[in-house]
């Protein structure tokens, strides 16, 4: 078993609720097999739960109840399949062109059961028009000027992109301003998510897009 803390512990309970056996099921798959195939560095198990895991699904608190979220470079399914263990009202789209991480992903999605998550081979730009989602969500894909135009156009003209990021998130936000503009962004926040649960909470950048209206 991976090592939990009793303040992660109490964490994991209070996000995942009568879940949270799934998402120890999801841990010990990053601890292992993940690990195995390089999807998570040797050195990160330790850190699965607070650096990774909890990181990732505090977000979920700023989801609206009955989204379709995709989640653009899902990679281990961080955040994809933490929000989906923790939030079963929500219908996933994890988006990831790695062959060897797809087969991983769906193996994790069949072993836990997930039946809200649909696993699809591709790169962001060409997912448009195939999926249209309420929510965007990414960690650690890209630069925010350059995941801006990955992942807002999943849109569909309408909803909301929610970017985990660090530290330099505002100064990504000032860079990215005029594409997140032009790419129908009409307000960019920094948020952040977890200070009441998580010992470092997460730092989030949320970008609301709405369709413009046109006069007549």
């Amino acid at each position: 078993m991976v090592e939990i803390t009793a303040a992660e512990r109490q964490a994991a309970e209070k996000i995942f609720g009568d879940r949270f056996g799934l998402a120890e099921r999801y841990v010990e798959h990053l601890a292992t097999s993940g690990t195995e195939r390089g999807l998570i560095g040797p050195r990160e198990i330790p850190r699965l739960w607070g650096r990774h895991v909890l990181n990732c699904a505090v977000i979920e608190s700023e989801i609206p109840q009955g989204s379709h979220v995709a989640d653009v470079g899902s990679g281990a399914g961080l955040p994809g399949l933490c929000l989906a263990i923790a939030r079963p009202d929500l219908e996933l789209t994890l988006i990831e062109p790695l062959e060897r991480r797809v087969i991983w992903l769906q193996e994790v999605v069949d072993d836990l059961g997930l039946s809200n998550v649909t696993v699809m081979r591709t790169r962001a730009e060409l997912a448009v028009g195939m999926v249209t989602a309420d929510v965007v969500t990414a960690r650690a894909v890209s630069a925010l000027s350059n995941l801006a135009g990955l992942t807002i156009p999943l849109l569909g003209g309408e909803g909301e992109v929610v970017a985990i990021k660090g530290r330099s998130a505002a100064e990504e936000i000032e860079k990215a301003a005029k594409a997140i503009r032009k790419l129908g962004g009409v307000e960019t926040s920094v948020v952040t998510v977890g200070q009441n649960l998580l010992e470092e909470p997460t730092t989030v950048v949320r970008i609301v897009v709405k369709k413009t209206q046109k006069s007549a």
